[in-house]
């Protein structure tokens, strides 16, 4: 184990002086790349440094217990206990650190939300989970941009689609898609009954160039007329644009930029992104029918997450874990949740023998 480790630290310090390098530096690309595997290594040479710390200290005490006097070995039978339990985290943490990650955990990605059943209620719940994950995203110090919307008829939105950049954000937001249910009295039930509506999340990790080809001959574009805000221009020129990718049947559209080019190029980005995902989610059902994972199903069908607002109550129904701040919650508060969803899938990995023993 300390072998594989030590050839982390060797890969870690070679990627260090690459960044250096001025020709690396000028490959907007290939520097894009190292520091992300620079990042990623970094994590675990430091949590390995602290380990190979522990494990000094721990010798020494061991020294201590064996030869010193009785005032310094009563201070180390002290220390004992404190060290065997510093040592069994440090291991965990590496281990951690160590389970294979998946290669789109550090994409960018394309968050879509609908309002689902539940008519009105179901549009203004979408537009509160929008507020919440642009609060979480602006909290992570993520970049934010909305590429398509349909906003409902009494506020929320029907549809809308952001772009979602900065450092491991589809590892991150992933285990969000599927079924988020509310239970509430909506703001149009004059008799104050709670009711139960729902909106679908979806995280898509964004494709690059490199990774989908798609040949312009098998793109059919449609223009229209812009029905959101913008200005005058919007209503009076056709820049809203429709893909569609004829082989797949992927139908994109886009009607957010200013002009029928930027609106093509934001669709363009999202076509990349659908059709990137099915490849995934192939992937992705190939390894489920091995590993079985309550975290990760894939399936956005199926209910995730209840927001019980009389009770201020959130409860995610794949592990069980409930909490009880809401307005901190819908306010972008959801690292907690996040981090045990994360914990709970590398829980899941370990058990499935995908990690190395320590």
């Amino acid at each position: 184990m300390i072998d594989k480790l030590d050839a982390i630290r060797g890969r870690y310090e070679q990627v260090e002086l690459a960044l250096t390098n001025p020709e690396v530096v000028k490959d907007n690309k290939q520097f894009s790349k190292l520091s992300k595997e620079f990042r990623q290594l970094e994590k675990i040479v430091k949590a390995y440094d602290a380990y190979r710390k522990l494990l000094d200290t721990i010798a020494f005490n061991k020294e201590v217990l064996e030869s010193g006097d009785e005032e310094m070995r009563e201070l180390a039978k002290e220390e004992t206990e404190s060290l065997a339990e510093q040592k069994e985290k440090a291991e965990a943490d590496i281990r951690n650190l160590l389970i294979p990650k998946d290669p789109q955990d550090e994409k960018n990605a394309i968050l879509e939300i609908r309002g689902g059943t539940g008519g009105d209620e179901a549009s203004l719940f979408a537009g509160d989970l929008l507020r919440m994950y642009l609060r979480f995203c602006e909290n992570k110090g993520w970049k934010t941009s909305i590429m398509n919307e349909n906003p409902g008829a009494v506020g929320g939105y029907k549809e809308v689609v952001v772009e979602v950049t900065g450092d491991d954000v589809y590892g991150t937001l992933k285990f969000e898609s599927g079924v988020h249910r509310v239970q509430r009295v909506p703001a149009t039930e004059a008799s104050g009954r709670v009711h139960t509506s729902a909106a679908t999340v979806a995280v898509l990790p964004e494709a690059e160039d490199v990774d989908v080809e798609i040949r312009e001959a098998d793109i059919k574009m449609d223009t229209f007329r812009s029905s959101g805000a913008g200005g005058q221009h919007v209503n009076k020129t056709e820049s809203a644009v429709r893909l569609t990718h004829i082989p797949t049947g992927v139908v994109v559209e886009c009607q957010e930029g200013r002009s029928q080019h930027s609106n093509r190029d934001i669709a363009m980005r999202m076509l990349r992104t659908r059709i990137y995902e099915a490849a995934v989610r192939k992937h992705e059902d190939a390894i489920a029918s091995q590993r079985k994972s309550l975290v990760s199903t894939g399936d956005r069908s199926a209910k995730i997450r209840t927001y019980n607002y009389p009770q201020g109550r959130i409860t995610d129904h794949r592990i069980g874990m409930t909490m009880y701040n809401m307005d901190a919650f819908m306010n972008g508060d959801i690292q907690e949740m996040v981090e045990a969803l994360q914990f709970a899938e590398n829980a899941e990995k370990m058990k499935s023998g995908d990690q190395m023993v320590m």
